[in-house]
């Protein structure tokens, strides 16, 4: 949710109405935006200048504004999750039944395919930076996995009946929830994983693991500060019992 400027005038980034993922930068609705799961606007309020006080505000004091985060990737990450799930029982209802032998040569064709996407599109990053050296050496790496995917295919295609091999076999991307084609050629597997959606995916999975490592240190922090100050407390309060004062002198 956009503010205008008479709302900016009223609305502090503590406001609960603001969204606390955006203020740290992490909101699924600004990561996923102009993908295929462009989620619209988000019901929360997103301003840049907010994101401004808050970052400053934060170097003072510990807001803990993680802890809303956390519990909104959460939220998103399990719902993605579940649709997963869903999808890929989906297809084990709809594609015919392979044996576990047949299955995990497929498997396996489906994981070289995984590492030729991410090296390609690692490539092509590479190569728009201008780092066109390593961008070959990926290159390189890129032809020693398609040889080992050839060798793959031949496998899964010598154990079973070639009008079965020549169906698509699909497969569910853990990260984003795509479908993923066993016979995808390598435009569409290096669109795929260095894709938007895909990165995105990644991101808010990255982000939200690294919330929970910062929260759980801000707890223990806090707990060992806790634990200091009862010390002390009680430290004094020994010290006050043994301090037994002396009365006038008879």
């Amino acid at each position: 949710m956009q503010m205008g400027d008479e709302t900016r005038q009223r609305v502090k980034f503590t406001d609960e109405r603001v969204c606390k993922s955006h203020l740290l930068n992490c909101c699924p609705h600004d990561i996923l935006s102009g993908t295929r799961m462009d989620l619209g606007e988000c019901s929360k309020i997103h301003d840049l200048a907010l994101r401004a006080d808050y970052e400053i505000a934060s170097k003072e004091r510990d807001l803990f504004f993680e802890l809303d985060a956390v519990d909104h990737l959460e939220s998103f990450i399990a719902d993605c999750d579940r649709r997963t799930e869903l999808a890929k029982k989906r297809l084990a209802e709809t594609q015919e039944e392979i044996s576990a032998e047949v299955a995990a040569k497929a498997e396996k064709v489906h994981e070289l395919n995984e590492e030729i996407g991410k090296l390609l599109a690692k490539a092509e990053q590479l190569g728009a930076e201008g780092n066109v050296d390593e961008a070959q050496k990926v290159l390189q790496e890129v032809e020693k996995v398609r040889s080992r995917k050839r060798d793959a295919e031949e496998e899964y295609r010598n154990s079973m009946p070639a009008s079965s091999f020549q169906q698509q076999k699909l497969r569910v991307c853990e990260v984003c929830s795509a479908y993923l084609g066993l016979h995808d050629n390598d435009r569409r597997l290096a669109d795929h994983f260095g894709g938007k959606l895909h990165l995105g995916f990644i991101q808010i999975r990255e982000k939200l693991e690294q919330l929970k490592k910062t929260v759980a240190d801000k707890q223990e922090r806090r707990n060992q500060e806790r634990l200091k100050r009862r010390e002390e407390r009680e430290r004094e309060e020994r010290i006050r019992k043994r301090w037994v004062p002396f009365g006038p002198s008879c």
